[in-house]
């Protein structure tokens, strides 16, 4: 019983991060050199900012609870998240990233909330095209100068995002499926953090 109090207790305090923790675009920029460094740097990445974590937190939850086969949402989360990375890599002008992360941020958290259901072939659609402004984010904040170390930033970054999709899933089947006011909460927490990012980038 401990047990479960505490893993719900890192739920809720994972989608109520404080804004100060937010990552965004330009904030970490370049000067990981090798694939080792980059690889550990972009791991530990999503989960520097509460928008970035609560998000990924909130897309392996919402699977859980609503989406079948749970999987798929999240795997075209990592996916697409991807691809973003690599057009922020490119340098590519991606426009509207910090209003689509603040709003992924909000409707996620809604969708746990609500417990909304849809087809997985919607569901990972929503997820993937959320995950490609993240994606491009971390982009931008992670490019490396050299092919090995940009290969290492985004084998760091998938699978530490791909993590927090797993952690969701787990708190998502663990617990909100049993207890469904934590669902509500959680979810509540994490739309509340999107709203005042967007009241914040207004």
């Amino acid at each position: 019983m401990n047990f479960k109090k505490l893993s719900a207790s890192v739920a809720l305090a994972a989608a109520a991060l404080p804004l100060s923790a937010l990552a965004h675009v330009g904030s970490d920029g370049g000067g990981h050199h090798g694939f080792l460094s980059s690889f550990g740097h972009a791991f530990a990445h999503p989960f520097t900012g509460a928008d970035h974590m609560a998000a990924m937190l909130a897309v392996g939850a919402w699977s859980a609870l609503t989406v079948t086969p749970a999987w798929r949402a999240p795997a075209a989360f990592v996916a697409l998240l991807v691809a973003g990375a690599l057009a922020g890599f490119a340098g590519l002008w991606v426009p509207g990233v910090e209003p689509m992360i603040a709003a992924s941020v909000l409707v996620l958290g809604l969708l746990v909330a609500v417990q909304k259901q849809m087809p997985w072939v919607l569901a990972a659609a929503l997820a993937g095209v959320f995950a490609f402004f993240h994606g491009a984010a971390h982009g931008f904040e992670l490019a490396a100068d050299s092919a090995l170390a940009s290969a290492g930033a985004l084998a760091g970054m998938a699978l530490g995002s791909a993590l927090l999709h797993v952690a969701g899933m787990v708190l998502g089947k663990v617990f909100m499926q049993r207890h469904r006011w934590l669902a509500r909460l959680a979810g509540g927490a994490t739309a509340v953090l999107g709203a005042a990012m967007l009241t914040r980038l207004a």
